[in-house]
C-alpha cells in the first residue's frame, strides 16, 4: 500500500527522519494510522513493524515532520500505548510514496504485545445490523477491537504469525484489509462468515447459527455449557436458576466462593448490583473486567433467615439471581459481554445474567484447547459452545474492585495482560 505526494519545483527544502516508536504498537492500528497521518501532512517516507516496535521514515518540510510527530502522540489509537518516541535525521531520498512495508526480522528489542481488546461500539453496530455482512458473525473485530495477545504466536504481529494463518482471507476480507479508508486496514484477524472461523456445538452436534440456537435452549433448560471465550473456556448456566447454579458448584467442587456473572446490558446489571458513577469507565471500557459491585439491599440481603444467601425458599431468587451465586459476600462479581459471542448468547437467550466461571475444576489451570477442554470438562458441561480459532495464550477475566479513589486490581489478567506494571522507581 502505498501513497504517493508530488514534490513541486521551487519548494520548500525537505527533510527525512527515522522516528522509531516504542510501547503497544503492533496490532492496534498503527501502521494504518501512520499511513493516514502522512497523506494529511503530505508526507513521504515508509512505516514497518519489527520485533521490538514500529519504524518510520518521513520526508516533508521540518515543519510538516514537526506537526506529524506532535499529532501521532496526540493522536494515536485509542488502543495504543507509546512508551517512548526517538527521532533521528537521515538523508533525503526524494521518492514520492508513502507505503506500508513488510515487517522486518532478526531484530530484538523490548516487545510489548497488545491485550485482547473487547468488542468495539462499531462492531457492535455492525453484528447488530442485518443489512451488515457480518451481521451476527461470533468472531467480527477490526483494528481497535478483538483477539490479540491470546492468538500471538511469535512478534512481529502479522497474520502469519497468529491463529489466524489457519483462516485464509477470502476476496472481500483481503479488500477491506488493503483500503487505507476501510476500519480493518491491516486488522490481523479479519474474518467474516465466509472465511472463518466457524461456531460449533456438542452434543448434539451442530453449527453457526444451529450451534448457537442449541446452546441458548441448553441454559434455558437448566443445563451447564463450556463456552470458549477470549483466552480460555467458561463455564456457564443461567444465573436466575438456583437448582443449576447449585450443581455447578457440586460438579466443580466449589462450595462457596462467589461465582462471576455476566450481564446483556448496565440495565440488565442494576436490577441486583449498585453500579456507581465510578465503575462506569471500567464496565464499560475496552477491558471489560468483572468488577465486583455491591449487592442491591445489602443489609436486606444479609438479614435473610440463615445468613446471606438463606432463605425460606433458595428456589427464589434473590434481586432476579440465584442465591447461591455469592452467599457469603455483600457484592457480585459482574461483567458486559467482552466478546461477539457472549453478546449473541445473551441477548439470544433474553437472560438477565449468565454465571460465567473459569472452565476448569477449582485450583487447576484454564481449559484453553478444545480437546482438552471435552476430556477435562465433560463430566461438569452438559454440553460444548466452541469454536475452531486456537487460543494460543490462556487468559483467565480480570477482576477489579471499583472505587472512589481508584481501581483495586485483584487478578490482572484479560484486557490487561500482558502489559507490564511500571514501577514508580528509577530503573537500577
Amino acid at each position: 500500500m502505498s501513497l504517493v505526494v508530488t514534490q513541486r519545483e521551487g519548494a520548500i527544502p525537505v527533510q527525512r527522519w527515522l522516528v522509531r516508536v516504542l510501547g503497544i504498537v503492533q496490532g492496534v492500528g498503527f501502521r494504518p494510522f501512520i499511513h493516514r497521518l502522512a497523506r494529511r501532512h503530505s508526507l513521504a517516507g515508509s512505516v514497518l513493524n519489527y520485533a521490538g516496535g514500529v519504524d518510520i521514515e518521513i520526508e516533508g518540510p521540518e515543519a510538516a515532520l514537526e506537526a506529524f510527530v506532535a499529532d501521532l502522540q496526540a493522536e494515536r489509537p485509542p488502543i495504543a500505548l507509546i512508551e517512548s518516541l526517538a527521532t533521528e535525521p537521515l538523508s533525503a531520498t526524494g521518492h514520492p510514496e508513502f507505503r506500508i512495508l513488510p515487517s522486518r526480522d532478526g531484530e530484538s528489542g523490548p516487545i510489548l504485545v497488545s491485550p485482547d481488546v473487547a468488542i468495539c461500539a462499531d462492531c457492535e453496530r455492525e453484528l447488530a445490523d442485518p443489512a451488515d455482512r457480518r451481521h451476527r458473525h461470533p468472531f467480527i473485530n477490526c483494528t481497535n477491537c478483538g483477539p490479540r495477545y491470546t492468538i500471538i504466536r511469535a512478534m512481529p504481529y502479522d497474520r502469519p504469525n497468529t491463529s489466524m494463518a489457519a483462516f485464509p482471507m477470502c476476496d472481500r476480507c483481503r479488500v477491506e484489509y488493503g483500503d487505507i479508508d476501510d476500519r480493518r486496514f491491516h486488522a490481523q484477524p479479519v474474518a467474516c462468515p465466509q472465511c472463518g472461523p466457524t461456531l460449533a456445538y456438542r452434543e448434539p452436534a451442530a453449527a453457526g447459527e444451529a450451534a448457537l440456537a442449541a446452546a441458548v435452549e441448553a441454559l434455558r433448560a437448566g443445563k451447564i455449557l463450556a463456552v470458549k471465550g477470549l483466552g480460555g473456556f467458561h463455564l456457564a448456566c443461567d444465573a436466575t436458576n438456583e437448582t443449576a447454579v447449585r450443581l455447578l458448584r457440586e460438579r466443580k467442587g466449589r462450595e462457596q466462593k462467589p461465582f462471576a456473572l455476566m450481564a446483556p446490558s448496565l440495565e440488565a446489571i442494576r436490577t441486583f448490583c449498585e453500579v456507581p458513577d465510578y465503575a462506569l469507565g471500567l464496565l464499560q471500557g475496552a477491558q471489560k473486567p468483572i468488577c465486583l459491585l455491591p449487592k442491591n439491599g445489602t443489609e436486606a440481603f444479609s438479614d435473610s433467615p440463615g445468613g446471606p444467601g438463606e432463605s425460606e425458599n433458595a428456589s427464589v431468587p434473590f434481586f432476579g439471581v440465584a442465591p447461591s451465586i455469592a452467599p457469603d459476600s455483600a457484592c457480585f462479581g459482574v461483567m458486559l459481554p467482552h466478546t461477539p459471542l457472549h453478546r449473541l448468547l445473551l441477548e439470544q437467550g433474553g437472560f438477565t445474567a449468565l454465571v460465567m466461571t473459569s472452565g476448569n475444576l477449582s485450583d487447576e489451570p484454564l481449559a484453553t484447547d478444545n480437546g482438552e477442554a471435552f476430556r477435562r470438562l465433560g463430566h461438569i458441561a452438559d454440553g460444548f459452545l466452541f469454536h475452531d480459532r486456537e487460543i494460543l495464550v490462556g487468559c483467565d477475566d480480570s477482576v477489579v474492585r471499583p472505587t472512589g479513589a481508584g481501581t483495586i486490581m485483584m487478578r490482572r489478567a484479560r484486557g490487561y495482560a500482558p502489559f507490564p506494571v511500571r514501577l514508580p522507581h528509577a530503573q537500577l
